[in-house]
């Protein structure tokens, strides 16, 4: 990724050629958002512009062909990345990969018959089990949410890995120091909690949206793991145990709630003061 990076970043006419070639290739496509983001991060929106334009082209193609989810990951991602360099918070930019998830959430409701295939092949399933008229309409919502929400981690990851490519190509080191400084405020964290009561009865938000709200303090509580690891000198053994245990609800659940309590005590400043 360092060798991207550093053709990349020898002039316009080596991005434009970056972002052509690998739009064409599926899967590595997502790689050309990370491209933009990069370009976006380091020199601007008005010099990525005219590298986007170009990229538009094959992932546009791939659009015109039945999957846009590359194009709302390209375009979104610009967003973020701008915001990001707008801000230099990423508080206020993982609040902002919400609309990346919710714009997928659109198009799959717009476009449903991607869920359609995909419910398709369950049907046995929900044949066995007994799923069926409204229950299998909550599924549907659920999905169509939780499949946002993966494109919005999707995009959150991707727009990780630019800045990743670009402290390692000007400040070595520093998007470690920036990610384990990721952290919530107290008044973010208390928007996000008073929409997720919001959500969860159901009150102006579907209750599927859940999703979004959670991962902003998901990595939030990821970045203060990291942080803590790191000033304690603890083995990396400590972090792969949690990657291999974050798919159970109650670890999970435990993250978000490590995230909260971080927001009103700042644990990592209490960690940098003299025993």
């Amino acid at each position: 990724m360092r060798g991207l990076a550093e053709f990349v970043m020898k002039g316009r006419k080596q991005a434009i050629m970056a972002v052509l070639l690998l739009g064409l290739i599926p899967i590595v496509n997502f790689l050309s958002p990370v491209v933009i983001g990069l370009v976006v991060l380091r020199k601007g929106l008005t010099e990525a512009t005219q590298v986007l334009v170009w990229a538009i082209f094959p992932i546009g193609a791939w659009a015109i062909a039945g999957d846009p989810v590359p194009l709302i990951m390209l375009l979104g991602i610009t967003g973020l990345a701008g915001l990001l360099r707008a801000t230099e918070s990423w508080e206020f930019t993982l609040l902002g990969a919400i609309a990346v998830g919710v714009c997928v959430e659109i198009y799959l409701r717009l476009q449903p018959a991607v869920l359609d295939l995909i419910f398709l092949q369950m049907q046995p399933y929900f044949d066995a089990n007994g799923i069926q008229g409204e229950q299998l309409d909550s599924l549907r919502n659920v999905m169509t949410s939780f499949m946002g929400a993966v494109y919005m981690f999707l995009a959150i990851i991707l727009l990780m890995l630019s800045r990743w490519m670009q402290a390692a190509l000007y400040n070595p080191g520093g998007f470690q120091k920036e990610f384990h400084g990721l952290r919530v405020e107290q008044n973010v964290a208390l928007l996000l909690v008073g929409l997720m009561m919001l959500a969860n009865f159901e009150i102006l938000i579907p209750q599927s949206w859940m999703l979004y709200l959670v991962l902003p303090l998901m990595f939030s509580g990821l970045a203060l793991i990291h942080a803590v690891v790191a000033a304690k000198k603890l083995s990396s053994l400590w972090l792969a145990v949690l990657y291999a245990l974050i798919v159970l609800p109650i670890i999970a659940n435990m993250i978000v709630l490590l995230a909260l309590l971080d927001s009103w005590y700042d644990f990592r400043t209490r960690l940098q003061k003299p025993a």
